[in-house]
């Protein structure tokens, strides 16, 4: 089956994906833009956050008098500038490159989201039990 790190990493890798892609459209958007320096998302930094936080307890408010706790730390961290020069304004955004990353991380988003929609699949049939 599955467990609850497991479900805490995928989403950690789609919150991930997302602003990965907030990223690469930013890049994308500013490509005619002088002097701006293209941006990344460090995915390593992002995987470790995810496997630390999944080991920690994970308290839930089980009645709205309870004192809420506290949110999950931000999705952006990770975010880098490249400082690599390829236009004659100062510019370091590659589209070809940028379109490139786009895609795989569609690709990458659309497989998180199989992932974790079969985990959900497999705990729907345990419980409702096979017919």
């Amino acid at each position: 089956m599955f467990t609850t790190q497991s479900i805490s990493v995928l989403e950690e890798a789609l919150h991930f994906a997302a602003n990965q892609q907030k990223v690469i459209s930013s890049n994308i958007a500013n490509v005619d833009t002088p002097d701006y320096k293209e941006k990344s998302v460090s995915f390593q930094n992002v995987l470790q956050t995810a496997q630390s936080n999944s080991n920690e307890f994970q308290a839930k408010q089980t009645n709205e008098r309870h004192l809420a706790f506290p949110l999950p730390q931000s999705h952006t961290q990770g975010l880098h500038e490249r400082l690599q020069q390829y236009n004659h304004n100062g510019n370091s955004v590659d589209i070809d490159k940028q379109m490139s990353k786009m895609a795989e991380n569609q690709l990458y988003h659309q497989a998180l989201v199989d992932r974790i929609s079969s985990n959900f699949q497999s705990l729907e049939t345990a419980i409702k039990g096979s017919r």
